[in-house]
């Protein structure tokens, strides 16, 4: 268990450890996410697993506008890159993010084709994939090892969810015995890794939430994004809403905040957090509108961790290190 004092020192002053500051020391200068879509599916859409995807799974609620209306990768970088260089332009480099469903579900050619382009363009330092860990065959993993021997790989993994019964009821197509033997794969071979989480997904609880950032301490994680449940047109999850709205508990901000303070205080200090929240366009947003832009989420999240007079790892000592079997509701 770590003390205030310590945590404040290690984290620039903050009460988390925030990966943007991480970044800064590390590269000396912010580098910037350039979304890209190289035209991959997701097993649980073609049918290997399951068709429509998982019950909360519309991409466009997610990609920035250009994707859809430009196919040529060297095009979207070109067009992501002008636009970040107006909102940050400060950014010491770019990185090329292969965000649209699962980036290494293809063959290794294919995968070699799409990330060689990406890292031929001038400005790109280097990239991230996000993917499903059961999209991670060892030839992949080996590849990706040996790419960043000499290039920046940052391999973003879909957990969402560590208890098996919200992903079975989301449709997910996997458990979380597949999510912790990915991770250690990855880790294995020296990647770095974030993970992806979703609060407010049905079925999760606050203590499934809380056994699972016990058992996420336990993994070699390098990173982690949070993001609050959003309910996003042409879903499965929609048509629920629509059909049945008191289905949902969905969180408001104030909950949702306390909710990633609650697993914060489990997870170990060096765990870099990414992001606290996303944005979905209103044309595609059906639920929950808080009204408020994804910029005021990290003072808020600091007001909040001051009021409960806590931070990131308070708890750490407390978790269990060999709690790393999936969980149940």
């Amino acid at each position: 268990m770590s003390s205030l004092s310590e945590s404040m020192a290690r984290f620039n002053g903050r009460r988390y450890h925030v990966y943007n500051d991480w970044v800064k020391n590390a590269y000396g200068g912010r580098l910037q996410k350039v979304s890209v879509d190289a035209g991959f599916t997701c097993p649980n859409r073609d049918g290997s697993l399951g068709v429509g995807g998982c019950t909360y799974c519309n991409n466009e609620g997610f990609s920035p506008s250009y994707l859809r209306q430009q196919r040529d990768l060297v095009a979207q970088i070109d067009t992501g890159i002008e636009f970040m260089r107006r909102r940050y332009p400060r950014s010491r480099g770019f990185l090329a993010y292969f965000q649209s469903y699962s980036n290494t579900y293809d063959d290794l050619d294919k995968l070699k084709e799409c990330y060689g382009i990406a890292l031929a363009h001038p400005d790109i330092s280097g990239i991230v994939i996000g993917t499903r860990p059961d999209c991670l065959p060892e030839e992949t993993l080996d590849y990706l090892a040996e790419l960043s021997t000499h290039t920046l790989v940052e391999l973003e993994i879909g957990i969402e969810s560590c208890n098996d019964e919200v992903l079975r009821e989301c449709l997910r197509g996997h458990d979380f015995a597949c999510t912790q033997e990915a991770i250690r794969r990855a880790a294995r071979r020296g990647l770095f890794i974030t993970g992806h989480l979703l609060l407010g997904l049905p079925l999760e609880t606050h203590d499934s939430l809380i056994d699972g950032a016990r058992a996420l301490s336990g993994l070699p994680l390098d990173a982690l994004k949070f993001h609050q449940l959003q309910i996003v047109r042409g879903t499965r999850l929609a048509n629920q809403y629509r059909a049945a709205p008191a289905c949902l508990s969905l969180l408001d901000p104030e909950c949702y905040l306390d909710r990633v303070i609650d697993m914060l205080e489990h997870l170990p200090p060096n765990i870099k957090i990414q992001r606290l929240g996303s944005e979905v366009p209103p044309d595609v947003l059906v639920s929950p509108d808080w009204g408020m832009r994804l910029s005021k989420f990290p003072a808020h999240l600091e007001a909040r961790l001051q009021a409960r007079n806590t931070w990131q790892g308070r708890l750490f000592a407390d978790t269990p290190q060999a709690s790393n079997s999936p969980t149940s509701g």
